[in-house]
């Protein structure tokens, strides 16, 4: 084969070498492409690609030497036990007599015929090395990796150039030379797009979870609901994808796939940052900024008052009449009066905590106890307002049917939200997997009442992960968190309803998905005996 043949031979392997590191997504084989390609274009028997790290220092990263069956790095799995070299000495002054660093320092190749007779490098170690595995280090070359702004992040140093025809150790001429500086631009771009990617892949999931924590830690009643999620969520999903029978044996994740479940579970909840902390927070039928049941409170107190005075001024009444008060009389309707206070009083404060069911003989009663009259400024004024009753008489929980539709608007300010962010192609889902938790199978959920067929999988599993989560956690401000054969219990309503996936919730019951959350997440308190067979029948 002529000079010029295996030139054109060695530069459509440096092309194709450079298609690969392009597509290349993994550091450690990316690092170890970078090398083995470089050693294949010079003919080169081993070499090392070093990092240049923040602290000043050079890294060995991959390290090959084939004559001698010598590998660490990269996908050996074997550790590096050398230390990095510095790049200056304690006193500051630059470490040029290392070849290595010499290259970062200076910005230049080195290109060293032999390393026995060369001038101005301390080449002991690498003597130290050939005497004890009998090995004999010729020639080295040894090129930086620079990035876009001009900055050295590595270096590419190849040792033992071989002939192509006997093997036989050979300097590195000026055609490897400027291929291995080709070959380290290359790479060095690829480097540098890799590590943009992860920093830009990082920023992008500390802001996620930065805007979860901020949900969370807007309200004391959830926090911690957009951190757990997440973890039902990809328990759920990695059930679903190994699972070889049934309707979810189709059902695939690629790594992609599960990155942008993960991002959609985090965000699930992202609208609530516009919720009102008022309503977000409200624990009983009357709080607002306060609990309003204290006022209430010291109407009532105003009323025991005023029906003392009522008692006294009827016996002064009386004397000044010159009659005897019937005191004892008096004094029993007094009473009579205190009594029926604290007890319609009691009933406020019961019906104020919220709760699954309020019968309508109760809600009935606090209409009436409201139309009881007390004096404020000199004015009758009923004891309690149409707001109060109307707040006190909620049949279910803590929220007026406004209120809950506050609440309920969190998924469409997190749809709205997610829809204008420019993702990616491998996040476009995310609005619909987390835009969907609140959907149920048969149509009646929210915001877009979208039926089990019109849901992905995904959405689905994020529906169940959302309820569960909230059925067992135990910082609700209406409830505390259910035991887990309770929780579990209502999810197999739900199912029954069409509210749910049943054959998502018959996995997450047959996989025992839940007794591994329940065992990191829950009191011990919570974790009860569950009838596995029941749920799944």
């Amino acid at each position: 084969m002529s000079g010029s043949d295996q030139l054109l031979k060695r530069i459509d392997k440096l092309t194709e070498i450079g298609i690969a590191l392009s597509a290349e997504r993994d550091t450690s084989k990316l690092l170890e492409m970078i090398l083995l390609g470089a050693k294949e274009l010079t003919h080169a028997d081993g070499g090392t690609l070093y990092s240049v790290q923040e602290d000043n220092t050079v890294k060995m990263e991959i390290v090959r030497t084939d004559s001698l069956d010598f590998a660490m790095g990269g996908s050996t799995g074997k550790p590096i036990p050398f230390a990095p070299i510095p790049l200056y000495d304690a006193n500051g002054k630059p470490n040029t007599h290392m070849v290595v660093t010499h290259t970062v320092l200076h910005d230049c190749t080195v290109n060293i015929p032999d390393a026995y007779n060369a001038e101005g490098f301390d080449f002991a170690g690498t003597k130290e090395f050939d005497s004890k595995t009998g090995y004999r280090s010729v020639s080295f070359l040894t090129v930086p990796l620079k990035n876009h702004e001009g900055d050295i992040i590595g270096v590419l140093q190849l040792l033992n150039a071989q002939d192509p025809l006997d093997d036989s150790i050979i300097p590195f001429d000026e055609e490897a030379q400027h291929l291995t500086e080709s070959l380290a631009s290359q790479a060095a771009i690829a480097l540098t797009n890799h590590r943009l990617i992860g920093d830009l892949k990082n920023l992008l999931e500390s802001l996620i979870q930065l805007v979860a924590t901020a949900i969370d830690e807007k309200s004391p009643y959830t926090g911690g609901h957009c951190k757990r999620v997440p973890v039902l969520t990809m328990m759920l999903a990695e059930a679903a994808h190994a699972t070889e029978q049934g309707p979810l044996k189709d059902f695939t994740l690629s790594d992609d796939d599960r990155y942008e479940l993960s991002i959609a579970a985090w965000l699930h909840d992202c609208g609530k940052i516009t919720t009102p902390e008022y309503v977000v927070d409200k624990s009983t039928k009357l709080e607002t900024i306060y609990d309003r049941i204290e006022t209430v409170d010291t109407r009532v107190q105003i009323l025991k008052r005023d029906a003392e005075i009522a008692m006294l001024r009827q016996q002064l009444a009386a004397h000044e009449r010159g009659e005897q008060p019937d005191t004892q009389a008096l004094q029993q309707q007094y009473q009579q009066t205190l009594r029926e206070l604290d007890e319609e009083l009691d009933l406020l404060h019961i019906s104020n905590t919220g709760g699954e069911f309020m019968a309508q003989a109760d809600q009935q009663r606090i209409a009436q106890i409201g139309q009881r009259r007390w004096c404020y400024n000199g004015e009758s004024v009923p004891l309690l307002s149409e707001n109060e009753i109307y707040n006190l008489c909620i049949a279910k929980g803590t929220l007026t049917p406004e209120e809950r539709e506050v609440i309920n608007n969190h998924i469409v300010a997190t749809i709205k939200m997610l829809e204008t962010l420019p993702f990616p192609k491998h996040l476009r889902n995310v609005p619909e997997y987390a835009g969907g938790h609140h959907e149920k199978m048969d149509g009646t959920g929210y915001p877009r009442g979208l039926t089990g067929e019109q849901m992905s999988v995904q959405a689905r599993i994020m529906a169940i992960a959302d309820i569960f989560e909230a059925l067992t956690a135990r910082d609700r401000p209406y409830k505390e968190g259910k035991k887990l054969s309770e929780a579990l219990r209502i999810l197999k309503f739900m199912k029954q309803d069409q509210h749910i996936d049943p054959d998502l919730f018959d996995l997450f019951i047959r996989e025992r998905l839940f007794e591994r959350y329940a065992n990191e997440y829950l009191d011990k308190g919570q974790i009860d005996t569950v009838d596995v067979a029941g749920l799944v029948s």
